[in-house]
């Protein structure tokens, strides 16, 4: 046995599976929870989805954005977290290696794409928001339909090059029972600017600016309210006081992501400092997804036109003749 295989099977023998010690209750119990909600994520993205497609009145550039990251939260609920559940529930990887490697690229390819999602609604609010002229005359919904599959495929070259470039499937043999994806520095440094440090930092300062013009939106209500108001000035005053909800909205689902993401890149940046469990850093993993089940209650509970949406959709009433052109938006 050379150096290389005594490594490996070191390492292997290090990753073997436990023994399980649950009663057969908390095991079903787990199984049915985490089916529960597996199934409350698709539904409620599913929901988003279908609302933004069949609806007319809803085909907006920002709402286009919503239906991406509602598509890309669908998806990571449907291929990703079934498996990841799975593996946690029985502490042992059963799916063998291949279907790992297919799971951890998709796992890391919706991740992206789920990041720079909200990246890209954090622009869209502040190109509403600081012009609204420029924005309602220049920013179409075929051009970010065009934005969005732009975004879908860069992610989907950066992801194949991290795993093409990657020495984790090409130098070694997974250990049996486990699942794990090994980058060398270099990429590990790149992924960090790319999927933490660049995209954080453009929602941050964006999300700043936004909240400052917001600010000067309310003073300028304020104002217009203690004058005679022409229509014109209404128009303008319903525009800003629709624009400032929506960003105050999306604010709360930025804020919600990057509170579920910054745990576990606080640890990737601190990672020879703390060491942590193993369930603990699956903990981590499982909050960044958990705001794929949020988001869709965020809608509920602050867009009127998605819950006008769900009773259309569940009462079935979609299903009539132009039913799309139905008036959703109050």
């Amino acid at each position: 046995m050379n150096l290389t295989e005594y490594n490996q099977s070191d390492r292997c023998e290090h990753f073997s599976c436990p023994e399980r010690s649950v009663s057969p209750a908390v095991y079903i119990l787990l199984y049915v929870c985490s089916a529960a909600l597996v199934l409350l994520t698709l539904c409620g993205n599913m929901l988003v989805i279908i609302s933004v497609f069949h609806f007319k009145q809803l085909h907006t550039p920002s709402n286009i954005l919503l239906l991406s990251l509602a598509a890309s939260d669908f998806l990571i609920y449907a291929l990703v977290v079934p498996p990841m559940l799975i593996w946690w529930i029985e502490w042992c990887w059963i799916f063998g290696r291949g279907f790992c490697i297919v799971f951890l690229f998709t796992g890391s390819f919706l991740s992206m794409i789920s990041i720079y999602n909200v990246t890209l609604i954090a622009v869209d609010r502040y190109l509403a928001l600081s012009n609204p002229f420029f924005y309602t005359n220049t920013i179409s919904v075929r051009k970010i339909f065009i934005l969005v599959y732009f975004n879908w495929c860069v992610c989907m070259v950066y992801t194949v090059a991290v795993y093409y470039f990657s020495e984790s499937f090409t130098s070694s043999a997974m250990c049996p029972g486990t699942c794990f994806f090994l980058e060398n520095r270099i990429w590990a440094l790149i992924d960090l600017v790319i999927l933490f440090i660049f995209p954080v930092s453009v929602i941050i300062i964006l999300y700043t600016l936004v909240f400052v013009i917001a600010k000067k939106h309310a003073t300028a209500i304020r104002e217009l309210n203690n004058h005679t108001r022409t229509k014109t000035q209404k128009i303008t005053s319903h525009s800003m006081k629709s624009e400032r909800k929506a960003a105050k909205v999306l604010g709360i689902l930025v804020s919600i992501f990057l509170a579920s993401l910054l745990p576990y890149f606080i640890y990737t940046l601190l990672g020879d400092v703390i060491e942590l469990e193993p369930e603990t850093f699956n903990w981590l993993i499982f909050l960044c997804y958990l705001n794929c089940t949020l988001n869709p209650f965020i809608y509920a509970l602050f867009y009127p036109w998605f819950r006008r949406c769900i009773k259309l959709i569940i009462s079935l009433q979609i299903l009539q003749t132009d039913s799309s052109l139905i008036h959703v938006l109050s």
